[in-house]
């Protein structure tokens, strides 16, 4: 038996060609759910492909940057050859998950933008709000869905809104500015706003299944994954810098008291996590949990290093996740603690094994001394 959308479309072709349909409908509209397989990745700059530019992380601030810039171009620095026409807003990099998840559709489509929130998914009929220069992206999908046969929809969305970029610099600052701790009060923070940023990404969710109804997508013609965030940093006692002194900023690039350390590492993460997971299960998507995704290849972790010129970067032994470049020497600040090359390698290894896997929710998790396709899925 067709699916439902397949007989929509045979339906209104049938419709046109009795007259019945009106002249003026655009063809986009006409033939909901036809044209070649696609996955859709959506949301925020943890699966936009932010920090797409870099091999891990080192040292050398000139020429490629012991290998690990892609942006060098043999005499300068070309941050379009990754990001292409998103070099200067939504940094949709050429290895993002989705890009990286290999042939799981006849086309993969990165709708996401680095910075979005909830309000930047949702429909402008509903209230959405445009980003840095484009329509929301429920309503970008509208125009997707129309043209195409949408299989899989992948979602990372409420880390901004929840504010973790604000998190990070908050508890950076307080180690090099302050020499405080930053998880008590952030923690007061995060606790005050979670129900809502919760409730914002249900939304979204329940934007995007209106968005697919209106395109004659039966809930069972496609699915949902909604995805959680890794962690970039490193518990503490996994650190290989010691928390006295600076080589833990200067070299390391992670300025994070242990303390603070372990609070993002095993509660901010995990919690953000657990009310994600809340959300899929509530909308009937699937989760994929992605907080050990980068396990002993965050940045300053002891079982990974950074590149030199005489060990390049590896995929085997490389940080995934990018340090904090907090005086712009190499590249933009807002790249700091996102996945790398390798990291959104990684987890676009993750979604191609989601892919596979109809139902259920998983956690993916990384081997140790592997590159990013040693990525494996367990029960989540």
């Amino acid at each position: 038996m067709p699916s439902p959308h397949r007989a929509l479309r045979a339906f209104l072709a049938l419709c046109t060609a009795s007259g019945l349909a009106t002249a003026a409908a655009p063809a986009a509209q006409a033939s909901p759910g036809g044209g070649p397989t696609a996955v859709v990745a959506m949301g925020d700059s943890y699966i936009s492909g932010e920090a797409g530019r870099w091999l891990g992380n080192g040292l050398t601030n000139s020429g490629s940057r012991d290998g690990t810039d892609r942006a060098w171009t043999g005499s300068g620095y070309d941050p379009s050859r990754v990001y292409g026409s998103t070099a200067g807003g939504c940094h949709r990099s050429d290895v993002s998950e989705v890009r990286s998840a290999g042939p799981i559709a006849t086309e993969l489509i990165n709708l996401a933008c680095s910075g979005a929130t909830t309000e930047n998914v949702v429909r402008a009929a509903r209230g959405g709000l445009a980003y840095k220069g484009e329509a929301p992206q429920a309503d970008r999908l509208a125009a997707v869905a129309a043209t195409h046969d949408v299989e899989l929809i992948a979602l990372s969305i409420g880390g901004n809104d929840l504010g973790f970029a604000d998190i990070i610099t908050a508890c950076a600052t307080d180690y090099l500015v302050w020499y405080s701790y930053c998880h008590d009060d952030q923690q007061a923070e995060v606790d005050a706003g979670i129900d809502a940023v919760t409730a914002s990404v249900g939304t979204a969710v329940d934007e995007i299944r209106a968005v697919m109804s209106g395109a004659g997508y039966a809930a069972s013609d496609y699915r949902i994954v909604l995805q959680s965030y890794p962690s970039p940093l490193p518990r503490a006692a996994e650190n290989r810098y010691s928390e006295s002194g600076w080589s833990r900023t200067n070299t390391g690039g992670c300025p994070f008291w242990n303390e603070d350390s372990d609070w993002a590492r095993d509660s901010l993460v995990p919690q953000l996590s657990g009310r994600l997971r809340q959300v899929a299960v509530a909308k009937g998507a699937q989760f994929l949990d992605l907080r050990d995704a980068l396990q002993g290849r965050e940045v300053c972790a002891k079982a990974s290093r950074q590149a030199t010129a005489s060990q390049p970067p590896s995929g085997a032994t490389a940080e995934w996740a990018r340090w904090i470049d907090s005086r712009s020497t190499q590249g933009l600040v807002q790249e700091s603690m996102h996945p790398n090359a390798y990291g959104q390698q990684a987890l676009g290894r993750c979604l191609a094994l989601i892919r596979a896997v109809p139902s259920g929710h998983r956690a993916c998790r990384n081997t140790a001394g592997a590159g990013p396709s040693g990525m494996y899925l367990t029960a989540g």
